[in-house]
């Protein structure tokens, strides 16, 4: 049986998810690029496209030389 890949929707959905299930709390890191393409089993190209994915739906933020974060709530 052939493995079904995930498309970058799918894989933004589970990282909002994920953020909303508390797995990755507010102003934490996410797992680098090299990392969620490893654990989605996708190109480092597709996880890109999911960190714009998140960025445009308010949930993250990058820090140059830093990574993506988790958004907090509004102060």
């Amino acid at each position: 049986m052939a493995v079904r890949r995930l498309t970058y929707e799918q894989i933004a959905d589970d990282i909002a998810a994920r953020i909303a299930a508390g797995e990755y709390p507010p102003h934490t890191a996410l797992p680098s690029v090299r990392q969620l393409a490893a654990l989605y089993s996708v190109s480092t190209g597709t996880i890109d496209k999911v960190q714009i994915v998140l960025r445009t739906r308010g949930l993250t933020y990058g820090v140059p030389g830093r990574g993506v974060f988790v958004e907090g709530p509004e102060e």
